[in-house]
C-alpha cells in the first residue's frame, strides 16, 4: 500500500498571521512539522499543499517538498483532493494539519496500520482523552464519541455525552485523517450537509451520507499552534528537548 502524507498549509490566519512561517526553535512551524512527518516508517512520501510561494520556499529550502495549490478551495479537503488527483499510484493519502508542530511519527502509522486490517474501510482519524473540564466546554475542541467497535458516532462542539452521570470519558477529536484516494476524491465533490454546516465540521458529511470513519484512540498530548501563546508553549517544548 502507498501512502502520501499531505500537510497543508495556508498562509493566512486570523488569529496569527502567517502562521506556517512563525519560528519554532530556530525553523519555521511547517518544516517542524514536515520533519515529524517524514519520520513515520509506513509512508512513502510527504508533501506539503499550500498557496503561498513564501511557504513553498521554506519547506524547500528545509530539504522538503511542496506543491503549490489553488488559492480558492472553500475547504482543507478541496484542497487535499487537488493533492490526491496528482498522485493517481498513491492508495491512502493521511492529512496531517501544519499547525501541529508536535505531531508523533507512530501515530501516522498507526492510521496507515488500520487500513491493513480492513481492505473495506474509506476514512480515518484520532482521538484523545480530556479530563480537564475546561477543555472539556471549549467548543473549538471537538468532541468525538464512538461505538464499541471504534467507529465514529458524532462529532460535536458541544460537551458529548451529556454529562448526567459520572464516570464515561470525553474525548476529543484531533484533526488528523487517513482516506483511501479514490473514496477522497468522491467525498470532495459531495454536497455539504446539514448536520455539518450546524457544526462547521467537514467529517459530519461522511456519516451524513452513511460511510464509516475509524477512530484510533491516542495517549499522546498534542498541542496545536493556533494563538501566539500556543507558539510560545510549543517553543517552550522544543527547547526543553534541546531542539
Amino acid at each position: 500500500m502507498k501512502v502520501l502524507c499531505v500537510i497543508p498549509a495556508r498562509y493566512a490566519s486570523t488569529r496569527l498571521p502567517g502562521k506556517p512561517l512563525k519560528d519554532i526553535a530556530g525553523k519555521p512551524m511547517i518544516c517542524r512539522v514536515y520533519d515529524r512527518a517524514i519520520q513515520a516508517k509506513k509512508v512513502s512520501d510527504t508533501i506539503v499543499a499550500t498557496d503561498d510561494e513564501r511557504i513553498v520556499t521554506a519547506v524547500e529550502a528545509n530539504g522538503g517538498k511542496a506543491m503549490m495549490t489553488r488559492a480558492d478551495h472553500p475547504t482543507g479537503t478541496d484542497r487535499l483532493a487537488e493533492v490526491a488527483a496528482a498522485f493517481p499510484d498513491v492508495d491512502l493519502i493521511i492529512n496531517v494539519q501544519g499547525d501541529e508542530p508536535l505531531i508523533e511519527p507512530g501515530l501516522i502509522d498507526e492510521l496507515a496500520a488500520v487500513f491493513e486490517m480492513d481492505s473495506e474501510l474509506k476514512m480515518a482519524t484520532v482521538k484523545t482523552e480530556m479530563t480537564e473540564r475546561a477543555e472539556i466546554e471549549n467548543p473549538n475542541n471537538v468532541k468525538v464519541v464512538t461505538d464499541k467497535n471504534g467507529y465514529a458516532l458524532y462529532f460535536s462542539r458541544s460537551v458529548m455525552p451529556y454529562p448526567r452521570n459520572e464516570g464515561c470519558p470525553v474525548y476529543k477529536h484531533i484533526g488528523i485523517y487517513a482516506y483511501k484516494r479514490d473514496f477522497l476524491l468522491s467525498y470532495a465533490k459531495m454536497e455539504s450537509t446539514p448536520l455539518e454546516q450546524s457544526e462547521s465540521l467537514e467529517q459530519l458529511r461522511a456519516l451524513e451520507n452513511g460511510y464509516r470513519i475509524k477512530v484510533v484512540e491516542t495517549k499522546a498530548k498534542f498541542v496545536g499552534v493556533d494563538t501566539a501563546e500556543d507558539l510560545a508553549k510549543v517553543n517552550e517544548i522544543y527547547k526543553s528537548k534541546g531542539a
